[in-house]
């Protein structure tokens, strides 16, 4: 199975798996089985059988999975073997915490460039990344490759902002902002509203609550 033909759903467990292993007990382990990682990931023994079989990866009934391969060969699914650069837009709190977040962690999966309107933030590293005047946008993401963006600008400012990652290359957006971005086709775009998120928790926690 190509990365083109896989869901989304299913490169989200892998991504959680892959994390998992990593940074649970479970990285201590020379092996591991599908019902250890079920457990910790809330899917089912089955479910973690049919997402590795997507990455290739085959274990043993009676020892499970090499942890040590099976990261790697999760990894080479899920990453560009020559690593993608990522860019940021918007060097607020929220932008700040990002970049202080992914600073070394994922080598093939690095922020190289961050972006603001405000002449206090341009011209300086925050966290390591190098931040840049808006207006150098399209010729920064040429010269560093850069086709993945992250959005974490006001709501009235997104939909501008994700017009120029657009026009400057960028082929997968991770918006932070709450608003619906209108992008063309060929661009993946991936939402994440944090007040939303804390209504669903809220919502069920009351709801649970109740019973």
């Amino acid at each position: 199975m190509s990365l083109a033909d896989t869901s989304e759903k299913t490169i989200g467990r892998l991504s959680t798996y892959r994390r998992l292993l990593y940074r649970s007990d479970l990285a201590s382990q020379a092996s591991v089985y599908s019902h250890q990682i079920a457990a910790l990931s809330r899917a089912t023994a089955d479910q973690v059988r049919r997402d590795l079989m997507a990455v290739g990866y085959s274990g043993s009934p009676n020892k499970g999975y090499k942890v040590n391969e099976l990261v790697q060969s999760i990894g080479e699914f899920l990453d560009n073997p020559a690593g993608e650069n990522v860019c940021l837009v918007g060097i607020g709190n929220l932008g700040r915490a990002i970049l202080s977040y992914f600073s070394g962690r994922r080598p093939k999966l690095a922020i190289v460039a961050a972006f603001d309107v405000a002449v206090s933030k341009v011209n300086r590293a925050i966290h390591g990344c190098r931040c840049y005047p808006l207006d150098d946008l399209a010729a920064v993401a040429e010269r560093e490759n850069i086709h993945v963006g992250i959005i974490t600008v006001p709501a009235d400012a997104a939909q501008s902002v994700a017009e120029k990652l657009v026009e400057a290359g960028v082929r997968g957006i991770l918006n932070f902002a709450p608003v619906c971005l209108r992008v063309p086709p060929g661009v993946y775009t991936a939402d994440f509203d944090m007040t939303t998120a804390l209504e669903k928790v809220a919502y069920f926690a009351r709801k649970m609550g109740r019973n």
